[in-house]
C-alpha cells in the first residue's frame, strides 16, 4: 500500500505543523493508513522540527498505535476478569477459527485485525467484543459469524 503523502500533509496543515499536536497527527495518518508507515513518521518529523527518534518513540510508546499493517476492521476481544469468567476466550477461539489467523494478526486481504484487551470497564455487558467502535455486549460465540458478515460488507 502506497503512502499518500498529500494526505499527510493535509493533516499536518490542519494540525497547523504544531509539535503539541504529534498524538493526533499520528492518530489522524493511522486512520487513513490503518498503522504508521515510515515515511509517514519521517514526513513529521521534518515538518515538525523534531527528531525522527521521537516521533518513532510517542509511535511505540502508545499501544493504540502500529507500525505494521492493520486491518480495515479491528476487532478487540476483552478477557478482562468479567468477560473471561462469561465466555471471553471461547468467542477469540471462534474469531480465529473463523479469520484462519490468531489473536495480534491480520487477515491475508487486510479486512480484519484481531487483538484482546484487558478491561475496558464495561463489565455489565460481560463478555464484550469491540469492532472498530461498535460494541457488542453480552456477545456468544455463536455472534462471531454474524458480526463477521456485518463487517465484511462494510
Amino acid at each position: 500500500m502506497a503512502v499518500q503523502l498529500d494526505s499527510i500533509i493535509e493533516i499536518l496543515s490542519k494540525h497547523d505543523d504544531r509539535v503539541d499536536a504529534l498524538i493526533m497527527i499520528l492518530q489522524d495518518i493511522q486512520n487513513i493508513h490503518h498503522y504508521l508507515p515510515e515515511e509517514a513518521i519521517r514526513m513529521v518529523s521534518d515538518r515538525l522540527g523534531i527528531p525522527f527518534s521521537q516521533v518513532y518513540e510517542v509511535a511505540t510508546f502508545y499501544r493504540s498505535f502500529s507500525l505494521v499493517p492493520r486491518g480495515a476492521h479491528e476487532i478487540r476481544v476483552c478477557l478482562g476478569t468479567a468477560c473471561h469468567l462469561r465466555g471471553g476466550p471461547r468467542i477469540l477461539d471462534n474469531f480465529e477459527r473463523e479469520l484462519c489467523i490468531h489473536c495480534g494478526e491480520t487477515t491475508p486481504d487486510m479486512a480484519f485485525t484481531l487483538e484482546t484487551v484487558n478491561c475496558v470497564g464495561a463489565c455489565a455487558l460481560a463478555p464484550l467484543v469491540i469492532v472498530d467502535d461498535e460494541y457488542f455486549g453480552n456477545a456468544k460465540s455463536s455472534m462471531v459469524k454474524e458480526i463477521l458478515r456485518g463487517y465484511a460488507k462494510k
